[in-house]
């Protein structure tokens, strides 16, 4: 791969001489490069080969890092990063110590923001625009947003908001290519299919507006004149565009893979000299067949074979498992019912959306709504399971508290990706949600540390517990657990000499890494014994009695330390008159950055040899 131009582009500025075919070229270059570099590192593919010809446009016709460019979720930025000074590190993304696979300020002064969740870039952006004007330059604010992002109410409570400012040069590009993670649904899916559908009125609309704008002297005036005519015209004559009655001139639809028209809408845009709607038609996955024909699963992928797109086979998961026995559990009970926030794929939901599709609800990338909408399911009788990211349950604190648990409802939040997650970083790392679940009433939490421990935990979440229960596990696979560790099942669990007086406490993944260290320490002739926590909310009374006369307590904990479980237990052990020491081991007071879990695991002292090295301690090892 020659990359003759782009191995060039140092910053955005030298693609502004580039002749279209030049750019054209750049563009196969760099879908070569995004192709290539996600087949070996992983990461999200789809999404970044339907933003190559209107990213290209973008730094053509704005002049970044002066005009601000806000990217929705973050995850389509890699030709942004290609043309902003960071080729020659490109091959590094998402390896620790690498590039980002989202956008980030320390990296580069060409990323406003630290994004990696949807809907706020429109608000983001508006903010930016304001400042501007109120800083008295010329600068612009855009955000460019996908069709599923629009999902989102944050999105909206933003355009309802930008759109009585005239003067902000905020200018939003809708990306429409049909897709979020899982395919589009709902009224905006439809809305948006119905004005491609139409797309020769506003050809015709933007052409006259086009030609006006033209005319020396008067062209403004006749236009923004023209403008007014139309609208009172269409309110008669044709339906009315959301956009514009929320206050944005609409231009568009543009062909998002057509540099040169995206040129010239982008150029008229920045004339307009009020807030602009730019809407785009992309393909997700354009320039690879196989990520067209599958973007769901080209989305967001591991290291594959770029000629045949086939991943290497990592077995059985927690997503999976979840998923085919949610679906054992509908077969049986007609009550229950599955929501998903457009993650029916990354969630294991599909086969449930297939067989059960009467109880299967996809609300698009709506967490908030999905709580609300489980809760009311509930008060209908039926046993909702919403099936959520740690990292986007984050957004749903407020219903957690007010529309679930303070309603005593019975409803189950699935909690998957607890815990790290490895190259998406910090803004994906599911490191919080215990922290903040912990502070709610009427609230049971479960950290299954294996597939059945997790069908256990469902099971007694649909006919045993009340209220709200959680059930979290992580990304990837069970952990590997010694052969004569025997589960009860029950609240906990104790792995060795029950008269040992030193102790590892635990829940969850590193549960296998806790029995490893016991055994190695077991093997030095060090008598530990290993507590694992099955429901880790509410403590059960009767582990502090067991607890209260160790010598030495050591609590590993696979989240933040503030308002974690390792905390909550060394407060009911101070209550209780405990005496001895208590070490606590978890993510203290940082972001996670990104790297393999593994690593990650590592350097936060949660595997083997760390707990090997911190133990030991106790034995004056």
């Amino acid at each position: 791969m020659n990359n003759s131009l782009l191995k060039n582009i140092k910053t955005p500025a030298d693609i502004k001489n580039l002749s279209f075919e030049q750019l054209d070229t750049l563009s196969e270059e760099i879908r070569e490069t995004l192709i290539s570099t996600v087949a070996h590192n992983g990461g999200h593919l789809a999404s970044n080969l339907g933003v190559v010809e209107l990213t290209v446009a973008m730094h053509r016709c704005f002049n970044s890092p002066e005009d601000k460019f806000v990217f929705d979720v973050g995850h389509q930025v890699y030709t942004h990063k290609l043309l902003t000074g960071r080729y020659d590190r490109f091959s590094t993304i998402r390896t620790e110590n690498g590039l980002s696979g989202f956008p980030r300020p320390k990296e580069s002064e060409h990323d406003p923001f630290c994004s990696g969740h949807s809907s706020t870039s429109i608000s983001s952006a508006y903010g930016i625009s304001v400042s501007e004007l109120i800083k008295g330059t010329d600068n612009f604010a855009v955000a460019v947003i996908g069709d599923g992002a629009f999902t989102g109410g944050l999105a909206y409570e933003a355009i309802n908001n930008a759109g009585r400012n005239k003067e902000a040069k905020l200018i939003i590009i809708l990306n429409d290519n049909e897709m979020s993670i899982s395919k589009n649904v709902g009224s905006v899916s439809k809305y948006l299919t119905n004005i491609r559908t139409t797309k020769g009125y506003f050809r015709l609309k933007a052409g006259v507006e086009r030609a006006l704008n033209k005319i020396p002297f008067i062209g403004p005036t006749l236009s923004t004149k023209f403008y007014r005519l139309k609208t009172k015209l269409k309110d008669t004559f044709y339906n009315s565009n959301m956009f514009e009655d929320l206050g944005f001139r609409y231009m568009g639809p543009v062909d998002g893979h057509n540099i040169r028209k995206l040129c010239e809408v982008m150029e008229e845009c920045k004339h307009i000299g009020s807030p602009v709607l730019l809407h785009v038609h992309t393909k997700k996955g354009k320039g690879y067949e196989l990520a067209e024909k599958n973007p769901s699963i080209f989305h967001g992928i591991s290291q594959f074979d770029a000629d045949t797109g086939e991943t290497v086979s990592k077995g059985a998961n927690f997503s999976d498992e979840f998923g085919k026995y949610l679906c054992e559990l509908a077969g049986r009970d007609e009550r229950i019912c599955a929501i998903t926030a457009a993650m029916s794929l990354g969630t294991g939901l599909n086969e449930f959306c297939n067989s059960y599709s009467d109880r299967f609800f996809d609300v698009g990338i709506a967490e908030e709504h999905a709580v609300v909408f489980a809760s009311g399911l509930a008060k209908g009788e039926m046993v909702p399971f919403f099936v959520v990211y740690s990292t986007f349950l984050q957004r749903c604190y407020d219903q957690l508290i007010h529309d679930a648990a303070l309603q005593k409802r019975k409803m189950i939040i699935a909690v998957d990706r607890a815990g790290f997650v490895g190259e998406d970083g910090e803004t994906h790392q599911g490191i919080f949600d215990v922290a903040f679940m912990n502070t709610i009433s009427n609230f049971t939490i479960y950290s299954p540390s294996t597939y059945e421990e997790m069908r256990h935990a469902m099971y007694h979440a649909v006919y045993k517990d009340s209220n709200v229960v959680a059930i979290r596990y992580p990304r990837g696979a069970e952990c590997e657990l010694p052969a004569d560790f025997k589960p009860t099942y029950d609240v906990f669990d104790i792995y060795g000499d029950e008269n040992a007086d030193v102790t590892i406490v635990t829940y969850g993944r590193i549960f296998g890494n806790a029995c490893k260290a016991r055994n190695e320490l077991k093997s030095w002739g060090k008598n530990v014994r290993v507590v694992k926590l099955n429901r880790i909310k509410p403590l059960d009374a009767s582990i502090v009695e067991i607890l209260k006369n160790d010598k030495h307590i050591f609590f590993f904990e696979e989240g933040i330390q503030n308002g974690g479980v390792g905390e909550k237990l060394a407060l009911r052990l101070l209550e209780a008159g405990y005496k001895g020491e208590y070490k606590l081991t978890a993510v203290d007071y940082c972001f996670v950055e990104h790297g393999s879990v593994e690593a990650t695991i590592k350097n936060n002292h949660l595997d083997t040899q760390s707990m090997v090295d911190i133990v030991g301690g106790a034995f004056g090892g």
